[in-house]
């Protein structure tokens, strides 16, 4: 229950929001461990279900494109039928495919599985954020609550390898799905007691050829960037890419001559809201293109296991949990492009170290500069995250949420694909193959130091020593090149938030919030139940 307001000013949330707060925070971890826990049950499913190697790329990747797809969908959804509501069908529908892909009985029902997880996870990311919007409507209360949730998002990412290798210590390859049932059973149990109802009754209907044109548009985009950054600049992806892109304006179309629109585009004239979805993007391309070097340099160059590797991740995740934590506090004191951008600011130094990291010894600086670079990125998550909900109205909340978590989809593909490409060249172009290593070995050392480092394993020793060291060095190059490029990266959109978001903040974390005690959500055509 919300204790009562002073005259003029909103309610504060009182020990049930701030409980239902740790109800929500449970599903977010959920599926951020969801996201990178399965990299280690991959050999072990392997033995199990024995998948072709493209039914292994769609295991690890049909999840996440189901995620991007119907993230704008859901959170439109959320807003008719009500958000609470959708958050408890979602949860179901997570449990019940949790189960099924744990126990899956072949590669081609664990990828429908997969599959089926990420259209329900995606009716839990939005639903989660937009509740929070409503339960805390005191804007210092509501930085607090959306820090503590993407908190729990960015420490999800970090222990998901770690989990993932102590249940697969102890259990079969399908504990990292099972995991998933308890959280959702909590959540259904208590969802009825912490958590409000809350809907647009004027909505309407959901327009079906808008949620073609968006599954349309989105898919094939996510899909064309990681192929792109798996393999290259095939002609072919590049035209499914680009078909998703036209799509996209065959969806922005529709949505202007719709009078209730899936997706509202007025809510892209609130300057700050686009502004910080712009800084978020650009903020999560350089974090998803530093991430993928970091860790392919940590197994890679540093010969460590994936549960090893994911060790040496958790102190990163930890220092933006810190500094996200501390945000809305900071936000008080300053302007929240004043918090952003200096945070970026740091953000920019961490990359700038990376590029001294050399592949004899370079473990210290590498961690070293990956836990600066990710406590300059705390602020963002918190903060921007928290601009972009309290920007939209209270009846637009799901459909605001929604965009913001489609917009860090965008940024993480964009990174990968275009870092990830951008490295690679660097590889193949600094590889130096060594005298008596030819055909086909020759040609798999210069693809890649994955394949470079399973031909060094069927070498004679001193042969297969040369072409680790060879394969190092050039992927080291390519670390630091991409390092330069997210330092330069980091440091414009720093600028940016810091120009564009230098009106924001000073007593509140984010733009004030739309519905007040003296202008309650009922009075602006919204439902709380």
């Amino acid at each position: 229950m919300q204790s009562t307001a002073t005259e003029g000013a909103p309610p504060k949330a009182g020990p049930r929001e701030w409980a239902g707060l740790a109800v929500l925070a449970l599903p977010t971890l959920l599926i951020a461990l969801d996201q990178s826990v399965l990299f280690l049950a991959l050999p072990h499913l392997a033995e199990s279900l024995a998948p072709t190697g493209t039914q292994t790329l769609w295991i690890m990747d049909v999840y996440g494109f189901m995620i991007a797809g119907f993230l704008v969908t859901m959170g439109t959804l959320g807003d008719r039928i009500g958000r609470r509501r959708l958050l408890m069908i979602g949860a179901t529908a997570v449990g019940a495919a949790s189960l099924l892909a744990a126990f899956s009985t072949s590669a081609e029902m664990l990828i429908a599985t997969r599959a089926l997880l990420g259209v329900a996870a995606a009716t839990l990311m939005p639903s989660t954020l937009a509740l929070i919007s409503n339960m805390f409507r005191d804007p210092v209360q509501r930085g607090r609550a959306v820090a503590v949730w993407a908190s729990c998002f960015m420490g999800g990412t970090a222990l998901g390898p770690v989990v993932g290798g102590v249940l697969l210590e102890y259990f079969w390859w399908g504990s990292v799905f099972v995991l998933g049932v308890p959280v959702m059973v909590l959540l259904l149990v208590t969802a009825p007691f912490l958590l409000p109802e809350y809907r647009d009754p004027e909505g309407g209907s959901i327009d079906l050829p808008s949620v073609v044109l968006s599954l349309g548009a989105i898919l094939p985009f996510i899909y064309g960037l990681k192929e792109i950054a798996r393999d290259g600049w095939d002609p072919g992806v590049v035209l499914i890419a680009a078909a998703g892109v036209a799509l996209g304006f065959l969806f922005v179309a529709r949505q202007r001559r719709l009078t209730r629109p899936l997706l509202d585009l007025k809510v892209f004239r609130h300057t700050a809201f686009t502004a910080a979805l712009i800084v978020l993007m650009l903020a999560m391309a350089t974090m998803s293109g530093s991430y993928l070097f970091i860790t392919g340099f940590l197994q890679l160059v540093e010969g460590l296991s994936p549960f090893e590797a994911g060790l040496w991740m958790v102190p990163s995740a930890l220092a933006s949990i810190v500094t996200a934590t501390l945000a809305p506090a900071l936000a008080q004191r300053f302007t929240v492009g004043a918090v952003i951008g200096g945070g970026l600011g740091l953000t920019a130094i961490g990359y700038l170290l990376l590029v001294f990291v050399d592949p004899v010894g370079g473990l210290p600086l590498l961690i070293t500069g990956f836990v600066v670079a990710f406590f300059g990125t705390g602020p963002l998550g918190a903060l921007g995250t928290n601009l972009v909900v309290s920007s939209a109205p209270p009846e637009k909340g799901g459909s605001a949420a929604s965009i913001s978590e489609t917009s860090g989809e965008f940024g993480v593909s964009f990174g990968l694909a275009a870092l990830g490409s951008l490295g690679g060249a660097i590889y193949q172009s600094r590889i130096t193959v060594p005298d008596g290593v030819t055909g086909a070995d020759a040609e798999a050392v210069r693809a890649g130091a994955e394949s470079a480092l399973a031909v060094a394993a069927t070498l004679p020793d001193a042969l297969g020593a040369e072409v680790l060291t060879a394969a190092r060095e050039a992927y080291t190059s390519g670390l630091h090149t991409v390092a330069v490029v997210c330092t330069v990266l980091a440091t414009a959109t720093a600028l940016l938030a810091m120009t564009l978001l230098r009106r924001v903040g000073g007593r509140t974390p984010g733009a004030p919030a739309p519905a007040t005690a003296s202008t309650p959500a009922e009075e602006q055509g919204a439902t709380i139940l």
